[in-house]
This record gives structure tokens, C-alpha cells and sequence, in this order.
């Protein structure tokens, strides 16, 4: 009898219209669904939604901080005018007080207990100096400095950000229009801009010597103030640029070196040419 069952399963498992033996464990071969009640769907939900999120941060970091991370610190920017609190950072201070007299060498320690004292604020003046210089001064002084250095700011075209102006001139260009142009150079290099200068060239059999010597030109109108950006050079064919900008402290004191030393060697020149001419 049971034979006589397995035999027929098999025949019917054989058959290509239905599959009798997958209809008849498909029960036990597909896992039944899980009821979940509503309160549980809930809790499950509310659940869901206390999951925490990764967002990407940027954390701040200190001096400390940006070593170990590689962060590059600009050691030279300007500290801001501002009172450092107890937190002073160097054990041994050279400290000056509020009227300006030097009190020497102390402790930090020494200095807080000043600072409780007297009730007043310090602040950093010189950070490379060896020990470093720090200052007591009152609220209202320290107001007062932050003024005039706002002010100092504005006065100086330095202080902002350089804009770069540019203008096109041609080889053929009027000397009237040409001494115009040059007094606007002159105006935006005094505030310490960049100017960009492109000169288109009329004739192109003259090759660029005179576009480059009409650069020339042009800086020569202001010795001692101006240098080059970058160098004069050919963008196409009949067409050239450079870009100007004001000297540097340290690039004005070389050139006025340089030009004292021309006329200290001119002189002696000069001297021996007349030598020779009174023993001729």
C-alpha cells in the first residue's frame, strides 16, 4: 500500500501541467508569517526612530589638535587684540603694567594673583620675545587700542583683501591716452593693487620687442614703487600681457640701496674722469 502511494506522488510530480509534489510541501517549505499586533508595530516604529544618525562634522581644532590631524596652522597671522584671562600659557611672563612701567620677569602665578587683585586684564604683546611680553591693562584701554587698530586697518589699503584691475592698451596707442592710462596704473598700485596690462599690437611685422619695450615704459614712470608680477609674455600672435604690483617694504629698502650704491660709484667715476683731465 505504501508503495502503491509513493508510486503515485511520482507520477504525479512527473506531470508538466502541475507540480503535485511542490503543491503538497510548499507548506512546509515557505515559513509562515509572523502576525505582529498594532501595539507592537508601534513600539518597533518609535524604536526606529531613536536610532542615531551619522552626519559628517567638522570638529574645531586647537593647535594641539591640528598637529595630530595635519591641519596647517598659519603660526604669522595676527592675534587678535584680546585679554588672554588666567589662562596663560607660558610659565615665565615679562610684564608691564597698566601705565606702561616694566615690572621684569614673573611667575604666572604670580601675575593671577595680581590680576585678583587689582582687578585688571592681561594681554599679549609679544609672543616671540624670550620670555614673552604681556601687558596689565584696564577694560576701557583695551577698548581704546581696538579702536585705533580698526582704524589703522581702514586707513591702511594693506589691511583688505588685493584686488587685481586690468586695461588694454594698443602699441598705437595716442601719448596723451598714454599718460592717462599710466596715471590710473599709478593710482591702483598706490592702493596696492594688481594690474593686469594687455597690449594688442597693430602691426605684427614689428614682432613684440615693442610691446615688450612699452611695458618697460610703463614701469619706468614708477621707480622705487612698482615691479613686475609676473614677466611680459606672447598670449597669441599680436598680443602680449604682464601684471604689476607694488614693491614690498624689504624690495623698497634693496632698491634704494642699490640705486645709492649707483650714485656713490657714479660720483667716484666722475671724480677720477676729472682727475685725469686736470693731469692731462
Amino acid at each position: 500500500m505504501a508503495n502503491l502511494c509513493l508510486k503515485k506522488l511520482l507520477e504525479q510530480a512527473g506531470r508538466k501541467d502541475t507540480n503535485y509534489f511542490t503543491r503538497c510541501f510548499a507548506s512546509y517549505l515557505v515559513p509562515p508569517l509572523q502576525r505582529t499586533s498594532l501595539s507592537q508595530m508601534g513600539l518597533t516604529r518609535q524604536h526606529a526612530k531613536k536610532e542615531p544618525l551619522l552626519v559628517p562634522t567638522q570638529a574645531f581644532a586647537t593647535d594641539e589638535g591640528a598637529k595630530l590631524t595635519g591641519m596647517k596652522i598659519n603660526h604669522n597671522a595676527k592675534k587678535p587684540f584680546e585679554n588672554v584671562g588666567r589662562k596663560i600659557p607660558h610659565q615665565i611672563i615679562h610684564l608691564i603694567d597698566e601705565n606702561g612701567n616694566n615690572q621684569g620677569t614673573m611667575h604666572r602665578s604670580d601675575v593671577i594673583q595680581i590680576l585678583e587683585e587689582r582687578g585688571m586684564k592681561l594681554v599679549l604683546m609679544n609672543q616671540k620675545a624670550d620670555p614673552p611680553v604681556y601687558r596689565l591693562m584696564t577694560g576701557q584701554q583695551i577698548h581704546e587700542e581696538r579702536m585705533k587698530l580698526r582704524e589703522k586697518q581702514k586707513a591702511d589699503p594693506r589691511g583688505g583683501p588685493v584686488q587685481q584691475k586690468q586695461v588694454v592698451l594698443s602699441t598705437e596707442i595716442a601719448q596723451h591716452d598714454l599718460s592717462t592710462k599710466i596715471k590710473q596704473i599709478q593710482q591702483w598700485i598706490d592702493k596696492r593693487h594688481h594690474v593686469k596690462i594687455i597690449l594688442q599690437q597693430r602691426k605684427t611685422t614689428d614682432g613684440p620687442e615693442k610691446m615688450f619695450a612699452l611695458f618697460d615704459q610703463i614701469l619706468d614712470t614708477m621707480p622705487g614703487k612698482a615691479t613686475y608680477l609676473s614677466q611680459p609674455c606672447i598670449i597669441k600672435e599680436g598680443r602680449s600681457k604682464c601684471a604689476l604690483r607694488h614693491m614690498s617694504d624689504k624690495e623698497i629698502q634693496v632698491y634704494k640701496k642699490k640705486q645709492k650704491d649707483k650714485e656713490v660709484h657714479q660720483d667716484d667715476k666722475k671724480d677720477v674722469l676729472d682727475s685725469d683731465a686736470l693731469n692731462q
